[in-house]
């Protein structure tokens, strides 16, 4: 998952056009509207200052024919940190506009504080080794509700303690010095390819270690012997790092193109996994929302499996384009490539291609959230036997503990609070919490609208968590029915690439929701209501 620790918190519907060069995005008939728009000033709703600039990142048309087109706005040609905005039109004309930032004011752009001192004030909260020199650029940061303020973005790498890589991006101002911002990303290498020809589409069988006997798109090579590499959706490949925290890891192949055991004493076992969920979540993605890859462009990404030495995590990466997968700690967690936590990581890549919520604040929150909600999408859609559809994340990671007596899975999304620390409910303290756990409030509203106030089965009166109807909701309003994840799934998508922005918060994603509702079922739909009413039961208006 795309955070600092995993267990800290641990279409047929749309058609979406694939994702396309800076030149050709600019040039795409959808683009070329939209921008025509802002050009000519006929967006009156739009916040925007006589030298900002907006440059087009995607483009989204739904099902009714509504075009969404993302735009990265510029100031002076320093980048606007919140100023991200999408075009909503239909037929060539403008509906809407979603946007976070409505300040006029544009700071100066020339610093008082030179970048050594940023740099140093950064450094200053990068607790780690660095990797190399830290770097860093101009840009002006318009997050929340202050003043557009410029700033350095001062870029620091390095490996944490627990051999999680940290790709940290502080916010400094650069006129007094101040951190104003930080968030974290990871850093890699490049991917490779292997030297052999490996490009044959074959099928396989695996045994893994939590998803049972599985098929496997595989690769057969030109000397005969086979790859964990699928043709069929992308090249997607997986790799065996074999304990080792750097590099691409080695490909796993085989002569026989019969993978795993089902037990550790083979390497190849939790790689089947990591494959078979990541497979899956590239069906679920093309089958249910249209998108072919997490950049919808119709490539695979990298997959590595044993990285480093009882590391009980697993993350995305943007930029190696790849998932990484520890192997647990030895003890209370096992290998983390669950089908859902497959899920989670391959969708916080989509997060990043499209609406690219900042990680940290409400929108770090929603970040979580969103991988957390197609992550069980994803197992729901598997329909695997071994580890069938729920709204847990990673139960199957866990073994009992006697020192996380209550601990069953990573988070629990129809209760989030079941896990001590996340919340159920928003309250103005939530921007405040850890991105894993304020993600609760978006995970307890989706499964409040997929399935309604219900208590999930083994999860009632006489079990440990002893959960009433009242405990489901924070407004007291038990008569939400919920409208089946088929529904609810679409809306979020539709809100997460259609609607959302870079700085999105809670109420920034009911908006979202709403608007994605009533271009899917209609302003007056019972979904419209449900969402709204959702929302409301999880303290969200």
């Amino acid at each position: 998952m795309r955070f600092t620790l995993l267990g800290a918190g641990i279409l047929a519907a749309l058609m979406i056009s694939p994702a396309a060069s800076a030149g050709e995005l600019a040039t795409s008939p959808s683009a070329m509207r939209a921008q025509s728009m802002l050009q000519r000033g006929s967006v009156p709703m739009l916040k925007r200052a006589a030298a900002d600039r907006f440059v087009a990142q995607d483009v989204v048309v739904d099902r009714k024919g509504n075009e969404h087109v993302r735009f990265a706005r510029t100031y002076r040609g320093l980048p606007v940190i919140g100023g991200g905005i999408v075009v909503h039109s239909r037929n060539g004309g403008l509906e809407s506009v979603t946007q976070t930032m409505d300040e006029l004011q544009r700071p100066g752009i020339v610093p008082s504080v030179d970048r050594r001192k940023a740099i140093s004030a950064a450094g200053a909260h990068f607790d780690v080794a660095a990797q190399k020199a830290p770097t860093t650029r101009l840009v002006v940061y318009a997050r929340g509700e202050a003043t557009p303020a410029l700033a350095y973005e001062v870029r620091y790498v390095g490996v944490k303690k627990d051999q999680t890589p940290t790709d940290m991006r502080f916010i400094v101002d650069a006129h007094t010095g101040q951190l104003l911002d930080k968030w974290d990303t990871i850093h890699t290498a490049g991917p490779g390819r292997d030297p052999r020809t490996c490009d044959t589409a074959s099928s396989g069988t695996g045994t893994g270690l939590y998803v049972g006997q599985v098929e496997l798109g595989t690769a057969q090579c030109s000397n005969g012997r086979y790859q964990l590499t699928d043709p069929s959706r992308g090249g997607g490949r997986t790799t065996n790092m074999s304990n080792r925290k750097v590099g691409l890891g080695a490909a796993f192949v085989d002569s026989d193109n019969v993978w795993g055991t089902g037990t550790n004493s083979s390497s190849q076992t939790v790689g089947v996994d990591a494959h078979y969920g990541v497979s899956m979540t590239w069906d679920y993605y093309d089958q249910i929302h249209g998108r072919s890859g997490i950049a919808d462009d119709g490539q695979g990404a990298l997959s590595r499996v044993h990285f480093g030495r009882n590391y009980a995590n697993a993350f995305w990466s943007d930029a190696c384009f790849c998932m990484t997968f520890g192997d647990g700690n030895g003890s209370s967690v096992t290998p983390l490539v669950e089908l859902d936590v497959a899920g989670h990581e391959m969708s916080h890549g989509v997060t990043s291609r499209t609406a690219n919520l900042i990680y940290s604040g409400e929108s770090g929150g929603l970040n979580e959230a969103t991988s957390d909600i197609f992550g069980a999408m994803v197992e729901y859609f598997a329909g695997n036997a071994s580890d069938p559809g729920d709204y847990l994340i990673g139960e199957l990671v866990f073994r009992q503990d006697p020192n996380l007596p209550y601990q069953t899975a990573l988070r629990y999304m129809f209760k989030p609070s079941l896990d001590g620390l996340s919340a159920d409910c928003w309250s103005p303290d939530v921007g405040g919490m850890d991105v894993h756990y304020s993600s609760g409030v978006a995970n307890h509203f989706f499964y409040l609208l997929a399935e309604g106030a219900v208590v999930p089965d083994g999860w009632g009166a006489g079990t440990g968590a002893d959960l009433a109807t009242t405990d489901m909701v924070c407004n007291g309003d038990t008569s939400l029915a919920g409208i089946g994840r088929e529904a609810a799934e679409k809306i979020w998508y539709l809100a997460l690439t259609g609607y959302m922005v870079e700085d999105t918060d809670y109420a920034g994603a009911r908006v979202a929701t709403l608007n994605a509702a009533t271009d899917l079922y209609g302003a007056e739909s019972a979904e419209y209501a449900a969402v709204a009413a959702t929302w409301s039961a999880v303290s969200v208006e």
